[in-house]
């Protein structure tokens, strides 16, 4: 799947033929985290994205309830089945994962994209830098924080982060690349002692899997687009869609598109 353009590879997850996580896949286009809810919970949502721009960068909303698509983010897309795995809550709780969500549509779902870290990893190794969850091939290691979100309506909850160990040297070259692409994440939210942001333990994320440490490294934390379904188990809408962690929407934006230099 590495040479494959991005509508190749929402035809390959769609058919069955790709489950899997999509870091990697379709370089150069925007990778979107994903959250789906009913139209009568979208107008909050919307703000807490707005509010929370770093862990919620919203690249695209569906124009009308009952939408499969979004347009202008991707060709032929079919939210339905274009994702390689999903997450079902209701009322807060995960009820299930499943691999398309043909049977649990809806005509009042409303579609939202979000930004995501892949887009920066991409910008971060092209300038020589090493992402050690690529280096290892497991999914970036992921943490919920005591870092508060800004809240709206019913939708409140702290930062979920991504970690990337670097050199301190390397972390400061991160933040000056990463400020460049403020609609997946940007900068940094802290680099150092875990425990400052509320993390207790660096080797036992709560979402994705942990990657090694070597002396002289430094954790790295970004803002990370899993923020919304912490936001979510504390609002308690009756139902909503997201991504399983790692399993994105590839989409047809190019990365660089979203560098403001």
């Amino acid at each position: 799947m590495q040479n494959k353009t991005p509508l190749e590879i929402r035809h390959a997850i769609r058919s069955g033929q790709l489950n899997s996580n999509t870091s990697g896949l379709a370089g150069g286009y925007v990778q979107a985290n994903l959250a789906i809810l009913p139209a009568d919970w979208a107008a909050e949502f919307l703000l807490f994205c707005q509010l929370n721009p770093k862990p919620c960068p919203l690249v695209g909303v569906s124009a009308n309830p009952g939408d499969i698509a979004i347009a202008g983010l991707a060709e032929d897309m079919d939210i339905r089945t274009d994702v390689p795995r999903y997450k079902i809550f209701e009322h807060g709780e995960l009820v299930r994962e499943v691999e398309d969500i043909r049977e649990q549509w809806r005509d009042d779902l409303v579609i939202f994209a979000l930004g995501c870290s892949f887009s920066f990893e991409e910008a971060l190794l092209a300038d020589g830098l090493e992402i050690r969850n690529v280096t290892e091939a497991v999914n970036v290691p992921m943490y919920r924080t005591n870092i508060a979100c800004k809240p709206a309506g019913r939708f409140s909850g702290d930062m979920v982060v991504s970690m990337r160990p670097m050199k301190p040297a390397d972390a400061i070259r991160a933040i000056q690349i990463c400020s460049r692409f403020p609609s997946v994440h940007g900068a940094p939210v802290h680099f150092g002692d875990p425990a400052a942001i509320g993390i207790r333990d660096i080797g036992r994320p709560d979402f994705g899997d942990a990657v090694s440490i070597r002396p002289g490294e430094v954790p790295v934390f970004w803002a990370c687009g899993v923020t919304p379904q912490v936001a979510i188990e504390q609002a308690r809408p009756p139902f909503c869609i997201t991504h399983s962690p790692g399993h994105m929407l590839v989409t047809d934006l190019l990365n660089s598109k979203l560098s403001v230099l």
